[in-house]
C-alpha cells in the first residue's frame, strides 16, 4: 500500500488520509467475515470522516481569524454549502453522497449512471441528471472505489461538458490504486482526489488488491453473503 508521500508519485493532485481510526474501520470492512450489519456501520463511520475532510479541502473553505473566550485563533471557515454540488456515480457513490449531504444538507445533488462492461472492463454511460448552473458550483464527485479510473474520467467528462472546470472538482473515494490514480493524472489532471486508502494493484479481473470485494454488494446485501463470498449470512 502507498504511503502518504508516495501517492503523489501516482497523482500530484491526490491526498491520502491516514489515522488509527481509519485503519480500525478498514480492518472491519476489508475482512471477508464481516456481516452486512457491521459492514454498513463501519462504512458509514468511514464515510462521515471522508465527507468532513472533503469539505475542509474545498477551495471555498478559507482561513479565518476568530476570538475564543481566552484569545485569538486561526482556523478554517466552513464552506458555503449552498454552493456545493455532490455528484454520485450510481450506485455505490450514493452511499458517500449521503454522507456529504448530512454535513451539507443544502448542497445540490446530481446523479451519473456509469456501468462497467464486465467483458471489456470499460465504462458505459447510461444516464446523467445535473442541476442547472452546475458550472457555478464546487463539485464533490463521490464513488467509493477508484480502480481503472474509467468511470471517474467519464463522469468528469460529463461534468466538463456541462461547464464545470476540472479545478472545481474534488473526487473523494474510499479505496484507490495506482492504476486509477495515474489514469486521472493523465486524462483529468486538474481534478483533486482525496482517498482513505491506496492499495497495491488491480488483478486480472480489474478488482483492487487487497481491496474489500464489491463495495455496493456488501453494503446493500445484494449478493455475496448467502453465496459465501463474505460474511456468515445476509443478516
Amino acid at each position: 500500500m502507498a504511503s502518504t508521500n508516495s501517492i503523489k508519485e501516482f497523482n500530484p493532485n491526490a491526498e491520502l488520509l491516514s489515522s488509527p481510526a481509519i485503519t480500525m474501520l478498514f480492518t472491519i470492512i476489508r475482512d471477508k467475515r464481516t456481516t452486512q450489519k457491521d459492514y454498513v456501520q463501519a462504512s458509514d463511520r468511514l464515510m462521515a470522516i471522508l465527507a468532513e475532510e472533503g469539505l475542509a479541502r474545498l477551495p471555498c473553505c478559507t482561513e479565518v481569524q476568530i476570538e475564543t473566550p481566552c484569545g485569538p485563533y486561526t482556523g478554517l471557515k466552513p464552506p458555503p454549502t449552498e454552493k456545493i454540488c455532490a455528484v454520485d456515480i450510481v450506485r455505490s457513490g450514493g452511499i458517500l453522497l449521503e454522507a456529504v449531504r448530512k454535513v451539507a444538507p443544502d448542497s445540490k445533488t446530481a446523479k451519473i449512471l456509469i456501468q462497467r462492461n464486465e467483458e471489456t472492463a470499460e465504462p458505459e454511460l447510461f444516464y446523467s441528471k445535473l442541476p442547472p448552473s452546475i458550472e457555478n458550483l464546487i463539485v464533490i464527485l463521490c464513488d467509493p472505489m477508484l480502480a481503472t479510473g474509467g468511470s471517474a474520467v467519464m463522469a468528469v467528462e460529463v461534468l466538463k461538458k456541462a461547464g464545470v472546470k476540472e479545478d472545481s472538482i474534488l473526487f473523494i473515494n474510499v479505496v484507490s490504486c495506482p492504476e486509477g490514480l495515474k489514469r486521472l493524472a493523465k486524462d483529468v489532471p486538474g481534478v483533486k482526489i482525496l482517498t482513505a486508502a491506496c492499495d497495491s494493484h488491480l488483478n486480472e479481473q480489474k478488482f483492487i488488491v487487497p481491496g474489500l470485494g464489491d463495495f455496493g454488494d456488501r453494503y446493500y446485501g445484494t449478493s455475496g453473503y448467502i453465496e459465501g463470498f463474505w460474511g456468515t449470512d445476509g443478516k
